[in-house]
């Protein structure tokens, strides 16, 4: 198969690397004509994945045009904030018979649409059966250390499904698959908004008591706004769900956690974000999150105060206290 990887950050640099175990045809695109430059000299890429060096094989290419005509298997690799600015340099190129996966984990701003979606919109002759979603717990600085790793693959086409899984399965990065598309990526979109209340926590000196019922109460507002978009409840019990939320909320290497950690201890959102080199993925989606349940009319009181904590200012400690004098209400 010849495939490519649209995306040269920490995670699109990995899975270029997985697909490397696979596959001898495998090119990864920067946007950065420096970065691309750097990372063929040097063959690692030090902006993010220091010390990693990249197979011989793999092509690297800032033309993107190069890097998207006559693949078999497109790996979007890029911020979901930015897929339809990428998408629209290759709409024109005949993607027919090509399979493009995303990975990105977000809702875009304004459309509310997510990442499924905005591909059907702008890639217009793009078979609907094609496009898939790759998502679950796998933070980039771990897989490529080909530390053992679990994810899930979902297309509208179950075959698609299948093959992508085959594409990307390794002794140490194992593919599941399911049917459920819409809950796939509302699971790995939505988790990253709680993982920063989740950092919260950490920040404003609360217990594991309290991150505990961020993580469950968490997954009940997801499931709960997923219900009502046509997602199946099972999906968020499962790896784009319950298990892509566990890793997020508790890892060192989680970009969300480190926002809700630091708003915690009483910075603001803008001195955080102007100090990272990669994109936290929640903060622009919590911005859709918000959006989606008035739109679904769900609650969602966590996401609620999430936003209200980044982008209105509210005290971290007056926020927990509003959710925790909530009215008494059944679990389920």
């Amino acid at each position: 198969m010849r495939i490519s990887v649209l995306g040269a950050g920490s995670w699109g640099t990995t899975l270029a690397i997985v697909l490397c175990e696979n596959f001898r045809d495998v090119t990864l695109w920067s946007y950065r004509e420096d970065q691309t430059e750097e990372m063929r000299d040097a063959r690692t890429n030090k902006d993010y994945l220091p010390g990693i060096s990249l197979p011989k094989h793999l092509k690297i290419t800032h033309n993107v045009e190069e890097a998207s005509s006559k693949k078999d298997l497109i790996v979007m690799a890029v911020p979901s904030q930015f897929l339809r600015s990428v998408l629209k340099t290759i709409a024109h190129i005949d993607l027919t018979k090509t399979i493009i996966v995303n990975v990105a984990k977000g809702i875009e701003n304004n459309t509310l649409m997510t990442m499924s979606e905005v591909m059907i919109d702008i890639l217009e002759h793009e078979k609907k059966s094609n496009i898939t979603i790759l998502s679950g717990p796998s933070h980039a600085e771990e897989v490529v250390k080909k530390i053992p790793t679990a994810v899930v693959s979902s297309s509208f086409s179950s075959r698609t499904a299948k093959i992508v899984a085959q594409c990307f399965n390794t002794p140490y990065f194992r593919v599941y698959v399911s049917d459920d598309i819409r809950g796939v990526e509302l699971g790995g979109a939505l988790k990253n908004v709680i993982a920063i209340g989740a950092g919260v926590v950490d920040g404003a000196g609360f217990g594991d008591n309290t991150k505990a019922a961020i993580i469950t109460r968490g997954i009940a507002e997801m499931t709960r706004l997923g219900d009502r978009m046509g997602a199946l409840p099972r999906t968020f019990s499962g790896l784009s769900g319950v298990g892509d939320l566990i890793v997020t909320c508790m890892s060192k290497h989680s970009r969300n956690r480190h926002v809700g950690e630091e708003l915690g201890r009483g910075r603001k959102l803008d001195d955080i974000l102007g100090e990272m080199v990669m994109v936290a993925e929640g903060v622009a989606t919590c911005r859709s999150a918000v959006d989606l349940a008035k739109k679904h009319h769900t609650e969602m009181a966590i996401f609620s105060e999430v936003y209200n904590i980044m982008f209105n200012g509210k005290e971290p400690h007056r926020a927990t206290e509003d959710l925790m004098t909530r009215s008494i209400k059944g679990e389920h």
